[in-house]
């Protein structure tokens, strides 16, 4: 991939391309619980898949249905080295970053070259193809937010010294990289801001909130809380998200601008972990344990913006997608024998 050179400001007017129905679209990420849902779509679409994993928080499992579609290739790579790939591409989809913070604080240094680096050869290939980009940002640019909702205007209140830094802050600046590019370089980009996701194809070792109740329900192990369990999270389930992350691929925006995508009901993590103790059925304990550092005492987005540009709002209720993600995790540990007699 050729780097651009020179410190020379070139302005561009972004002129909407002309897609064809049948398309080349590159995910990064591709094997991962968003990435390798994504990949299943665009096939069922009718369009030309390139996955692209490096398979650190990826899975096979999740992309091998996929393997045999004769539309579909995978690449093993990691996004922080460049890459180059033959033919057209029309759509680029950049979701490549560990998002448990138990994932990406195992090599924090790896995580935020991911974030800033991945973005950056993302956008040479886009600039290169005169393909469209989209960028998975983070409700976590807003670190432990002073206001509830939160709006794309706020600026956010992180901690550039944490532990949870090197995802926050890479993707702030791969936020950044995006604009500029857009700006210097006519690149064609969407940004999306996303809040607490769930759903089938999460990793059951995933270490996010709703994976570990889950786990821990099924399992008959007590669920840690962490904290008073008074924390709030806005939980979107995975099919109304991707349905949002398409719309805004489509939308063509003279100036585009980061877009919260979320789901704006707001359940205090307690109330999360008595749910899915419920529909699980466990006799699981909820026990408590210190916060984390930085952890986010709130979480909730504003999604005006989506709901004015996108016409979207979320329609999956939190215990139908639970009860769906709870199936799925269902299976895939009775396939290896984790579960409880009772959880079967």
């Amino acid at each position: 991939m050729t780097l651009p050179r020179g410190n020379k400001r070139v302005t561009h007017t972004p002129v909407k391309p002309c897609l064809p129905l049948r398309r080349t679209v590159l995910v990064t990420g591709g094997a991962g619980f968003l990435g390798s849902q994504l990949c299943a779509r665009k096939l069922q679409q009718g369009h030309q898949v390139i996955c692209l994993d490096n398979l650190q928080t990826g899975r096979m499992r999740n992309i091998t249905p996929l393997m045999s579609h004769r539309s579909f290739r995978f690449i093993e790579h990691d996004v922080i080295t460049p890459y180059q790939l033959k033919g057209p591409v029309h759509q680029i989809f950049n979701l490549a970053c560990p998002a448990s913070p138990p994932k990406y604080q195992l090599d924090p240094i790896h995580t935020f070259k991911t974030s800033v680096m991945g973005a950056m050869n993302a956008l040479e290939l886009a600039r290169e193809k005169g393909a469209k980009v989209f960028q998975a940002s983070t409700s976590e640019i807003y670190g432990d937010p002073e206001i509830s909702p939160q709006p794309e205007g706020y600026r956010g209140c992180v901690n550039t010294f944490g532990p949870r830094a090197c995802y926050d802050e890479g993707k702030r600046a791969a936020e950044t990289l995006f604009h500029d590019y857009h700006h210097r370089y006519g690149v064609q980009i969407a940004i999306a801001r996303i809040f607490n996701t769930y759903g089938p194809f999460m990793d059951p070792q995933d270490g996010r909130v709703v994976s570990n109740f889950i786990n821990q329900a099924l399992r008959g192990k007590d669920i840690t809380v962490y904290g008073s369990g008074g924390q709030t999270r806005s939980f979107c389930y995975s099919g109304d998200l991707l349905d949002a992350i398409e719309a805004l691929m489509d939308l063509n925006e003279a100036a585009p601008a980061p877009v919260n995508l979320g789901n704006p009901g707001e359940f205090t993590v307690l109330e999360l972990a008595r749910k899915v103790c419920t529909l699980t059925g466990t006799r699981s304990q909820v026990v408590f344990k210190d916060l984390p550092q930085d952890d986010p005492k709130q979480r909730k987005p504003d999604i005006s913006v989506a709901r004015s540009k996108l016409g979207w709002q979320p329609k999956v209720r939190l215990e139908d997608g639970l009860h769906r993600t709870i199936r799925h995790f269902q299976a895939e540990m009775a396939e290896a024998g984790h579960l409880t007699a009772a959880a079967r």
